[in-house]
Order: C-alpha cells, then structure tokens, then sequence
C-alpha cells in the first residue's frame, strides 16, 4: 500500500523538486499552494502524511496545523513543518502546533525523505514496505506475502493488507469503519459486512499455520490481532 503526501508549499521551485523526489521515492503526491487549496485536497481525500510550508500566501501553516490537530478525521496525520525560520522559538511553536517533525530550508533531500520514512513507519507502520515479523507469522509487504515457518499462506491481496494492518497495530481493537478507511480507503464504498466476510476469508487462510486465533473479534467493539502466548 502506497502512502499518498501532501506538498503544501507555495514556491514553485521547492513543490517542483518535493514532488519529483518522493514520487521517485515511490510516494503518491498530491500539492496545494495555499491554506484554501490545501483544505480543498484534505477534504476530497485524506493524505497519509503532510509536508507543510509555514508561511503561505492565505495564511500560517501554524493555523491549519493546529486545525488538522483539532479534528478526529485529521489529528493523527503525520505532520512535517518546512520553514526558513529555525530559531528554538519558532521550533517550539511548530511542535505546539501539532507537527511531528521540523525541517529548515534549505534542507537536504535525502534528509528530508529518511524523516518521511522514519515517520510513516513510528505512526503508520501499515504504510511501510519493511517486513513485518510478528510471532511465526512473516509478512512482506512488497509481494504481499504471509508465511509461518516457511510454510507461505494462501492470501488474497485484501486479507493480506487486512493482516498487515491489525499486525502492524496488535492488540488494539479497530471497529468495520476504521478498517475499511484504513484497509480499503477512505471513500470506499463497500458496506461494512464485507470486513466480516474478509476476516473469515483471512482466518481460514491461517488456520494451516494455527493461527486463526490471532484474529479476535471483541463484541461491540471491532477486531483486533494478538498473538496466542504458546507462540
């Protein structure tokens, strides 16, 4: 699964090279060069991670930061502040404003890319092409592949980015809605008992390696992935 950032940057020249290298650092790029444009992207599709300019044309990035914080559909998107103005005062009022990261222009590309990675993978470990060992179970994300003990398990490509994302955040209980935004997409519109059929699809996929159980459902609640204490 492909993590989608969004450039908000006003100089054309600093969008330009953004969005040049991260789509060759194989990201899906969306830009905005204004406050208004880029609550306009935010809106129509939720990024995964957003690279933000301080000072835009309508505005501070410090207003649209703290709003983003401020709603439960954006407050947990990663959040990258790009700006000239790098004294500890003005680092402080960044971190304040909900940004995860800090960046100074001019900035290195290779630097600024390697925090892109380090911080998808700490808050969105889903998004990640690593290899995730969880237990036996061995998923790769880049052929989407699940296998326990060397034996691969017959998944289609929905259960594995299923799995990939409850292993990637075991223990914590997701409900139909967040695993459809999460799994299939913000604005799917497959109806929620299609995560069910899935999750009986995924399991049956398990069973050979015995871990069916890995998948619990919590009634009222949702689904989670823990792994069994024998394993």
């Amino acid at each position: 699964m492909t993590a989608t950032i969004l450039v908000i940057e006003d100089e054309p020249a600093i969008q330009a090279l953004l969005s040049l290298n991260l789509q060759r650092a194989g990201y899906q790029v969306h830009c905005a060069a204004s406050l208004r444009q880029a609550q306009a992207s935010i809106g129509h599709a939720r990024p995964d991670l957003i690279l933000l300019d301080w000072m835009l044309p309508d505005g501070s990035g410090l207003r649209l930061a703290r709003q983003l914080r401020s709603q439960a559909r954006t407050r947990d998107i990663p959040l990258i502040m790009l700006t000239a103005r790098s004294s500890e005062q003005d680092i402080v009022a960044g971190l304040e404003a909900g940004a995860d990261d800090y960046v100074g222009k001019p900035f290195s590309v290779r630097e600024l890319l390697a925090r892109v990675r380090s911080l998808l993978r700490r808050r969105m470990p889903q998004l990640s092409q690593d290899i995730t060992q969880a237990g036996p179970l061995r998923l790769d994300p880049q052929i989407l592949s699940a296998s326990s003990h060397g034996q691969v398990l017959p998944l289609g490509p929905t259960e594995f980015r299923l799995l990939h994302f409850l292993a990637t955040h075991a223990g914590r209980v997701y409900n139909r809605a967040q695993l459809l935004d999460q799994v299939w997409g913000e604005h799917t519109t497959v109806e929620e008992r299609t995560v069910d059929v899935h999750v009986r699809r995924l399991r049956k996929a398990l069973a050979p390696a015995g871990l069916q159980d890995t998948i619990q459902t919590i009634r009222g609640a949702g689904y989670r992935f823990v792994l069994p204490a024998r394993l």
